[in-house]
């Protein structure tokens, strides 16, 4: 199966296509400084297949990329964070506490 994560900016969400067919999407609400990803949904087909890793992981790095921090107020999108400890930098000192993430 082929994948693509693309970044939809008119509907302000990153979205996963599995063969051409939309899998998911991730989405955020941008400020000045950072983008906060305020909900993240799998579609039931293809939920416990590693979508939602790959979906959150290329979205939390082109967000990167694009000089953004980043506001983990999706649960998956937190929990990812929590896990993967080289994003922690990309959440602003500020918001760290505040989410429960280390400092």
């Amino acid at each position: 199966m082929s994948t693509e994560v693309r970044n939809n900016t008119a509907m302000e969400r990153f979205e996963i296509y599995v063969d051409g067919a939309i899998a998911g999407y991730a989405e955020y609400q941008d400020t000045a400084s950072e983008r906060a990803f305020v909900h993240t949904e799998i579609y039931p087909s293809y939920e416990r297949q590693g979508y939602a890793t790959q979906l959150v992981g290329t979205a939390l790095a082109g967000t990167r990329r694009e000089g953004f921090g980043v506001l983990p107020m999706c649960p998956l999108v937190h929990h990812f964070v929590q896990t993967h400890p080289e994003y922690i930098a990309s959440v602003p000192q500020w918001a760290r506490q505040r989410l429960g993430l280390p400092q």
